[in-house]
């Protein structure tokens, strides 16, 4: 009885399985069955298609967690640094590089913590919130101060400039780009000081020869005497341009040093500028324009703001069509902190091009030759500091002395070039 009973649960226990398969397969008969437009009975021929379609989806899943998988080692062994964040700002992953650059010890692979805390930088937190707000890419530079959890080794870590490219991703996800840019600056720094040294040492001899050349200008007789003036409008340019790179390092090294601030009436001196300048616009038949309050005052250095104008002016002359304008545009511009001066200077001549306009406040840049031609010759700009291709540059650092800026475009209207300068410190008597 205990044998027959034994076969009996098994047969109802096989016959049980037997239904469940069978079940089974209408269900899925019935599911597929839309599939299959040429039969409307459909048999068990699908399940090796099923196996080899999962076998294919397997493979896939293979190849695609591969393929992360390389651009992930691709990304880690870059020579640019690279993070990823989520949506509340926690770090997901980055590469060596940016490990080495934002000096993140404490995080390791896999690790998910807020990116506030692992660097201490709200320059690169607030890029990534701008970034997520705006979803546009996002640039900034900035000077970055690392922190470490070892006090010993903090006097050995210095600040480095970097730059930060970021870009939104899907999910409110950022990633951002890192550039370490202070070994360039620290080259630049380098050629600076070498070219510096260069120029120290060019001024005794540059005024050695031009002593000489003055000496054979008194003893030479025509025609031979030409090839001396020549000789010595050669020398001067050299000593220009020495002394505009001594002038220029100077003004970049320590600005506040190189400043005598007082009160600066501008519209008075623009004029005084123009009158140094006029016979040189005379020549083309210019004239000047003025628009703006009649007195302007700031506080400033009247002999490197003078020098700003002389350049700028210089410059327009040199540029504009015969018998057109030069404007200069003044207003003050009210803020909640304290007002600013806006100046203008648009002239009517060729421009700058598009290619040149990024460049146009390089050292040694000169632009298109379509603004290098000039109908007066350079040796005759009375106190002129350009034709070294340092004057702009100069005027730039000037202006960036006094606490303001600098930019140039082409006006819409004239098509020549427009220079804007904005100057902070004006004068409640203004």
């Amino acid at each position: 009885m205990l044998l027959l009973g034994f076969f009996l649960g098994l047969a109802v226990g096989v016959g049980f399985w037997i239904w469940q398969q069978i079940q089974l397969h209408r269900y899925l008969g019935r599911l597929l069955q839309p599939l299959n437009t040429n039969s409307s009975k459909l048999t068990l021929s699908w399940l090796p298609r099923l196996r080899q379609e999962i076998t294919m989806l397997k493979q896939q899943r293979q190849e695609l967690q591969e393929s992360l998988q390389t651009h992930q080692d691709l990304l880690d062994f870059a020579p640019v640094g690279y993070l990823q964040v989520d949506e509340e700002n926690q770090l997901l992953w980055c590469n060596q590089q940016a490990r080495k650059i934002l000096y993140l010890q404490r995080w390791q692979p896999g690790q998910v913590r807020l990116l506030l805390e692992l660097v201490r930088s709200y320059e690169l937190d607030q890029l990534v919130e701008k970034t997520r707000d705006r979803q546009k890419p996002q640039t900034k530079d900035w000077i970055f101060h690392p922190s470490c959890d070892n006090a010993a080794e903090m006097p050995t870590i210095k600040s480095l400039a970097l730059r930060a490219s970021s870009l939104p991703l899907p999910h409110g996800q950022v990633g951002v780009f890192l550039e370490n840019r202070q070994p360039l600056l620290d080259m630049n720094q380098v050629r600076e000081r070498a070219f510096s040294d260069l120029a120290h040492e060019l001024r005794t001899p540059l005024t050695s020869i031009r002593l000489v050349v003055e000496t054979l200008q008194n003893r030479l007789e025509p025609p031979l005497n030409r090839w001396v003036d020549r000789l010595m409008q050669e020398v001067d340019r050299l000593i220009n341009l020495v002394q505009s790179w001594l002038e220029l390092t100077q003004i970049e090294t320590n600005p506040a040093m190189q400043l005598q601030l007082e009160d600066v009436e501008v519209r008075s001196l623009i004029t005084s500028v123009w009158e140094t300048l006029e016979p040189l616009a005379q020549r083309q038949h210019l004239s000047l324009a003025y628009s703006g309050p009649e007195q302007i005052w700031i506080k400033g250095d009247s002999a490197r703001i003078y020098q700003v104008f002389l350049n700028l002016l210089d410059n327009s002359i040199k540029y504009s069509f015969p018998d057109t304008s030069i404007q200069i545009q003044a207003k003050i511009i009210s803020s909640k902190d304290s007002p600013s001066l806006e100046i203008n200077l648009i002239d009517s001549g060729v421009g700058f091009t598009e290619e040149d306009l990024p460049h146009i406040f390089d050292r040694f840049y000169r632009g298109d030759k379509a603004r290098t031609h000039s109908s007066v010759p350079e040796s005759s700009s009375v106190g002129s500091i350009v034709g070294n291709g340092l004057g702009l540059a100069i005027v730039r650092q000037i202006v960036l002395a006094h606490g303001g800026s600098i930019k140039a475009m082409n006006h819409p209207e004239t098509g020549g070039a427009w220079m804007q300068l904005q100057f902070s410190e004006v004068m409640p008597n203004s």
